[in-house]
């Protein structure tokens, strides 16, 4: 059990921003765990959706590019950045603070950029794939996530508030901790580096019951990832952003979490279910092997740092 200094056991609960995804569950079931005093839960979400809707109203098209490694991600141009900032620490975040706090929980809410909570270098030019050609796209707003502000967050836990945190991050221009310019950071990669900096469980809710090995067949969910083998035949049987999720969950877990677990944000008491065995469960000894659930080697998937540090940006 991974705890905070008051005894309770720490969880980093991410909502996904998908259009299927209700959040009322995920925010009464945060407020449950809350209530009995064994839990600290940070909350953190993304919100690509409604970036998009906001986008296409404006009239802009979003922009997602292909990287030579082959996965997709968003291209946040200054304009798109503009919308990014607008749409999730503003209306989104706002909207879980309220929700929270409707549900008797002290509530704050927090940007990336927020006390440099989530910091790290930008990425202005990105590598792309276009038309089978190797190119290099300029003039991103992403960021490549380095530090997390564990000292804030535990302040803020240790003093009864439940942190809501959301994208941007602070970008750090050049090498220059002066100059910082918010980017565009991949949320559930934000939540994972949360996870980790606390050593807490990290808990991804989406619209789906967790890692399916047929994604129209539920009974071939995943249930237990524990061993090497195991998480092998997860990434091979993960497509689309259940890869990207992968990708964040890998990172959790090489730098602390002991385990990260995938399940469906509109079931019923998602999060309580979750924790008590529902959805997808990953534990660290399935990256290190039996025995050993530290910071260590890496067993499988070698080439996903790479695609991590290549899309900072990615979805939220």
């Amino acid at each position: 059990m991974t705890t905070g200094d008051s005894g309770s056991e720490q969880v980093v609960v991410k909502i996904g921003g998908a259009r299927a995804v209700d959040p009322a569950g995920a925010l009464g079931g945060v407020a449950q765990l809350l209530d009995g005093g064994e839990y600290e839960v940070v909350l953190a979400h993304g919100g690509s959706t409604a970036v998009d809707e906001t986008l296409e109203r404006l009239g802009i098209d979003p922009e997602y590019v292909e990287t030579p490694s082959g996965v997709v991600g968003r291209f946040t141009d200054r304009e798109t950045m503009e919308v990014f900032e607008m749409v999730l620490p503003g209306r989104l975040n706002t909207e879980l603070v309220a929700g929270l706090r409707s549900e008797g929980v002290d509530a704050v809410g927090l940007s990336g950029v927020d006390g440099g909570l989530l910091s790290g270098p930008r990425q202005s030019a990105v590598r792309v794939l276009e038309d089978g050609k190797r190119k290099i796209r300029r003039g991103d707003h992403s960021g490549s996530l380095r530090d997390v502000d564990g000292v804030l967050l535990e302040t803020l836990l240790s003093s009864g508030y439940t942190p809501v945190v959301s994208p941007p991050m602070a970008g750090i221009e050049d090498g220059d901790e002066t100059v910082v310019t918010p980017v565009n950071v991949d949320a559930d990669r934000a939540a994972a580096a949360v996870a980790a900096e606390l050593d807490a469980t990290l808990l991804l809710l989406t619209d789906v019951p967790g890692v399916l090995a047929e994604p129209d067949d539920e009974t071939t969910l995943f249930e237990r990832v524990e061993t090497p083998a195991d998480w092998k035949r997860l990434t091979v049987a993960a497509e689309g952003f259940m890869r990207r999720k992968l990708m964040a969950i890998e990172a959790a877990l090489e730098d602390g979490t002991p385990r990260a677990i995938v399940a469906d944000a509109n079931a019923e008491r998602p999060v309580r279910s979750a924790l008590d065995g529902g959805g997808t469960h990953v534990h660290a000894s399935a990256l290190h092997g039996d025995g050993d659930t530290g910071r260590g080697e890496r067993t499988v998937a070698t080439s996903d740092r790479t695609k991590r540090e290549e899309t900072g940006g990615g979805n939220t």
